[in-house]
């Protein structure tokens, strides 16, 4: 914390803004173009910026947000003092663990040491802390300075690598130790009991403890640091009988024994849509992953699926081929060989799905503790956003002008954008091999590597790479995206068999806009392959949360129009790696003031056609209306009358 002589501090956008007095009680939230005036007295005044800062004045102190700024401003001039707290978004230290079923119970008991508290503020994701990494290795080994938090809180189960890691994210929320019993339960140390085995079975039970332990949590916290108009607290007040201001002050092990006093069914329609579900094989080597799964407090489920053909994936396909054969790849036969095996996920009730095991998954994404231990080992950037789109084919040049166009184009953010066509194999290993943030392939791929203007460029020849993100939108890139991942990259997004290059422009124009925005790769995804039937041949590998840039709202936003009967707006958030699940946010529409927790789609409003006029021309964000998807600024709301 350093003190400034100034009148004011101001800030070139609008984020979050809380006042408290000088015991800490909060005064006022301050939203969107609001002006608040205190008289004397001292101000804590909280900025929730990238970097958390944190104003105290003493005396009478205006705050107030206008369109792009938001200032804090001391009516005396006295000496404004300010302060930053960084977020725990990398591991404190590493466990490691053999992979006998009791070294791993301890190895996972230890995840709750990132926990800030155990009070019901825990459910904001920067209160929980990112654990501690995990390594196989020949014994069991927890550094000295890792302590649990004491809530008094176990859970028993049977001694199998599937038990302990389906109640990970669990244990790791609750401050429990996971201890061996015959039957997998719940318990608290005064005499607290709750089965973990119940009629929906196992892991859909220890699902359903999570979801509801955290929902309320998220209600409860209400009546803590932020006492915020919460939505869902509305909604949930209606149903049950709880005295939050009570069980505020209580401790966990019994705010949980009131908590699931609650029948599920009671709350299950208000729980946001969960942000991940992550289906695990039950191998030693795969409790390297738990700590990242953990972090996003994903649901851990067995590996259920069937395998697929790659003539089944492309199935879907068959009529467009029909009507454009121009695909993006130089092959002539030899596509069921160059293609990965292949599993369809079971469905899952989440916003995304990974898929931890040998194969790659169709409609989800591909786990890979390669990449984000690559994450944690690349430095920050803090210069500028380094982008570079490689268009290698004249006839795919629709998209690479698109790219060109819109990388960048946010004048709030430090971007350098370079755009290369028909490199050699030396200028794209140049690529490559250099920092970049985020590298657009455009062109053929096949099993020798990329398609280059004198060869090909085989990434599996490669020691190490030095970019961060990338869209390989090409045919059959799969193998070539592992690769990068292996060599340093941290995720990007491929497609596992040939796509039709009429669909590829259309999903690749569309995942520019959205990476622009600020949208992570698996949403931005998930939404841009609707955009065409060869959609399901893209999935995202490695780290399906990482993004190019920040979203201005720190959760990106889209809008669904529906205009069967009558005209109704349904909002959908995005949760983030920064803005994960336990976010709040406000919205543009509807009740002035009252809060949502940030997680897929979030209440529908009637609205007018004035309204949504109103919202879009505030910024620009994609738009589903009538199964098209548009963008706010394109969006001809004339449509609507």
């Amino acid at each position: 914390a350093v003190a400034v002589e100034a009148a004011s501090v101001t800030l070139p956008s609008v984020v979050a803004t809380y006042v408290r007095d000088g015991d800490g009680e909060m005064l006022a939230g301050v939203e969107h173009l609001d002006r608040h005036e205190f008289g004397p007295g001292r101000y804590s005044v909280e900025l929730d910026a990238p970097v958390k800062l944190y104003v105290l004045v003493d005396g009478p102190t205006t705050v107030e947000t206008k369109s792009e700024l938001t200032t804090v401003e001391s009516v005396d001039g006295g000496p404004i003092r300010v302060g930053a707290r960084s977020f725990h978004e990398r591991p404190e230290a590493t466990i490691t663990t053999t992979g006998e079923p009791y070294d791993v119970m301890t190895a996972v008991s230890h995840l709750s040491s990132s926990l800030k508290t155990t009070s019901p503020e825990r459910s904001f994701p920067t209160l929980r802390g990112h654990p501690p990494t995990i390594e196989l290795g020949d014994e069991l080994h927890v550094p000295d300075h890792l302590s649990t938090p004491d809530t008094g809180i176990r859970i028993e189960v049977p001694a199998d690598l599937q038990h302990v890691y389906a109640v990970a994210p669990l244990a790791f929320y609750l401050g429990a130790q996971v201890e061996a019993g015959p039957v997998p339960r719940l318990v608290t140390d005064d005499g607290f009991e709750h089965p973990l085995d119940g009629r929906r079975g196992f892991p859909s039970e220890v699902a359903r403890v999570l979801k509801q332990t955290f929902l309320l949590d998220c209600v409860t916290r209400t009546e803590g640091l932020y006492t915020i108009d919460l939505h869902e607290r509305r909604e949930v007040e209606r149903y049950v009988d709880l005295d939050f201001a009570d069980l505020y002050e209580r401790p966990l092990s019994e705010q949980l024994a009131a908590y699931l006093g609650v029948p599920f069914a009671v709350v299950e329609e208000f729980v946001p849509e969960w942000k991940q579900t992550s289906r695990v094989a039950a191998s030693p080597e795969n409790v390297e992953l738990l700590p990242f799964l953990v972090n996003d407090l994903a649901v851990v489920l067995p590996p259920e699926g069937r395998s697929v053909t790659p003539s089944e994936a492309q199935m879907a396909a068959i009529d467009e081929f029909t009507r454009d054969t121009f695909v993006r790849s130089t092959a002539t036969d030899g596509a069921e060989a160059s293609t990965p095996p292949l599993v369809q996920p079971a469905q899952a009730d989440s916003l995304e799905q990974v898929w931890a095991g040998e194969d790659a998954p169709i409609g989800a994404s591909k786990a890979s503790v390669r990449a984000f231990r690559n994450r944690l080992d690349r430095e920050s950037t803090d210069g500028d956003i380094d982008i570079v789109v490689v268009c290698n084919d004249d006839a795919m040049d629709e998209e690479g002008d698109v790219a060109e166009q819109v990388y960048g184009s946010r004048g709030d953010l430090p971007f350098d954008v370079q755009v290369y066509r028909n490199l050699s194999t030396a200028a794209l290993r140049a690529v490559v091999e250099t920092d970049v943030d985020f590298l657009h392939y455009i062109g053929h791929i096949d099993d020798d590597g990329f398609d280059c203007s004198d060869g090909k460029l085989n990434v599996t020849e490669l020691d190490d790479v030095g970019v961060g993100v990338f869209f390989l939108n090409a045919c059959r890139s799969y193998r070539q995206g592992m690769a990068l991942i292996e060599r340093g990259a941290i995720g990007g997004v491929v497609t596992l068999t040939e796509v039709i290059n009429s669909g590829a422009v259309r999903v690749g124009k569309t995942m520019v806009r959205l990476l622009n925005q600020g949208f992570p790769l698996r949403p931005a995804l998930d939404i841009a392959k609707g955009e065409s039937i060869v959609g399901g041949q893209y999935i995202v590998v490695g780290d399906g949360n990482a993004d190019v840039v920040q979203s201005e709202d720190r959760t990106p936003l889209l809008f669904e129009i529906d205009d069967d009967s009558g005209l109704e707006l349904t909002p959908y958030i995005y949760p983030t790696r920064s803005h994960g699940m336990g976010t709040f946010t406000h919205l543009p529409v509807g009740e002035p003031g009252v809060n949502y927790l940030v997680s897929g789609p979030l209440k529908t409003f009637s609205v007018t056609p004035e309204e949504i006029e109103s919202m879009l021309s505030v910024d620009e964000l994609p738009v589903l209306f009538r199964d098209e998807l548009l963008w706010s600024n394109e969006f001809d709301t004339d449509r609507l009358r």
